[in-house]
């Protein structure tokens, strides 16, 4: 019959002094306190592994900082996964591990994962967009929070301020990216499933507004409005720029000196600020050619074709010319990126090769892209494209003043 131990007392821990070798004194059913000769004491759980039915100590703390309650209270767990079948110090070793991968695994830092990939995949300002709207909307509040701890009414909560502001479209991007990054955090192991699906049922629907643009007859309407409204030189270049060259606010803004080809007269924008992920390559009409001569003098020499007038060194806001715009007095009736929308009625009602003018606009699918687009006969289909284009535009500008044809003037 084994022998019975005593428990300790409370004082009798207390009072307990170190000798010149360690010892153990037991409270019984496994608890020990060890007395360490510097006087530390160290309470500890001795058990019977449950696979390998050998002794094992397994470490509660330090006393005073456990006091006897604690440890007799730890005991008891230890003992009860030790019936079930279970390690304790496995079992607390994984748990610790689990600690330490939700701690890593906050929802900023598996955004951060998942950005890093999708980055790869959009343009430089779509990503930009992106990061933006995550570090307004989602990491002041829900950033520093494990993805484990993230439910549909937490992240519901917050973001409802969105939807009290009104920005719909806003909010139904930002429910878009979190459901991203839950998949991907889906699909690296961090979580089992995805707990966020569906949340953008839980708001108002944005109304679906066509992108606000003109027909090509309303063109000369167009041209004679810019050509009265008061802008900066660089943002009336700009506009002309933009609408004989097709491209996007972005793509505009952001042009640069060195993807100016003057002797082929072609705009070569780099893949990576593509939405398709691709270079493009614009024909330039001699009206573009025109616009660039006229900015040689203001940015040649600097990185950007039309630089900002507030930051050195960067290009200028692509949100200026749909400013311009609403100063002409077109707010309600064309944005900046609706004048691409002029061009391509223009020139399918005018009965251009379909193909090449989808290639104009920079909307073919990286997927489904021919092989004719890097074509020179191809190329030189666009050419002729790009310049009925501009002389449209001239045409229609009639006798108002615009910069492709009167570049001097200013």
């Amino acid at each position: 019959m084994a022998k019975k131990i005593k428990p300790l007392s409370a004082t009798q821990v207390k009072n307990l002094k170190p000798q010149a070798k360690e010892f153990s004194i037991g409270d019984g059913d496994g608890l020990l306190m060890r007395v360490m000769p510097n006087g530390t004491k160290l309470w500890l759980f001795n058990y019977i592994h449950p696979s390998t039915k050998k002794r094992k100590n397994i470490g509660l703390g330090k006393y005073p900082d456990v006091s006897l309650a604690t440890a007799r209270e730890q005991r008891q767990t230890m003992r009860e996964l030790v019936a079930k079948g279970i390690d304790p110090k496995t079992h607390r070793d994984n748990q610790r591990y689990s600690e330490q991968i939700a701690q890593a695994s906050t929802l900023r830092v598996i955004a951060e994962e998942w950005f890093r990939v999708k980055s790869h995949d959009v343009s430089e300002d779509y990503a930009n967009d992106i990061w933006r709207s995550l570090e307004l909307h989602v990491f002041p509040n829900l950033g520093n929070l494990s993805i484990h701890e993230l439910t549909a009414p937490i992240v519901i909560q917050v973001l409802k301020a969105i939807e009290v502001k009104g920005s719909l479209e806003t909010l139904k991007r930002v429910c878009s990216r979190l459901n991203e990054i839950m998949n991907f955090a889906v699909n690296c192991g961090n979580i089992q499933s995805n707990p966020l699906l569906g949340i953008r049922h839980a708001f108002k629907k944005p109304k679906t507004e066509h992108m606000r643009t003109i027909m090509p007859q309303e063109l000369d309407l167009l041209m004679q409005k810019m050509s009265a409204v008061n802008i900066k030189h660089i943002t009336r270049c700009a506009f002309e720029f933009q609408l004989h060259t097709l491209t996007r606010p972005a793509e505009c803004a952001r042009a640069e000196w060195s993807e100016i080809d003057f002797d082929n007269r072609l705009w070569v924008i780099s893949h990576k600020k593509m939405k398709m992920k691709r270079d493009h390559k614009i024909p330039l009409s001699h009206a573009a050619i025109q616009l660039l001569k006229f900015m040689k003098p203001i940015s040649f020499g600097q990185k950007y074709v039309f630089p900002s007038d507030k930051t050195l060194g960067e290009h200028m806001n692509s949100q200026s010319v749909n400013a311009a715009l609403k100063r002409a007095g077109m707010s309600g009736k064309l944005v900046s990126h609706g004048m691409r929308s002029i061009g391509s009625t223009a020139l399918n009602e005018k009965g251009f090769n379909k193909d090449a003018i989808e290639l104009c606009l920079a909307h073919v699918d990286k997927n489904t892209i021919r092989d004719i687009y890097n074509n020179a006969e191809y190329i030189e289909e666009r050419r002729n494209i790009m310049q009925w284009w501009s002389d449209y535009i001239i045409s229609a500008s009639k006798n108002t003043f615009i910069l492709a044809k009167n570049p001097n003037l200013l």
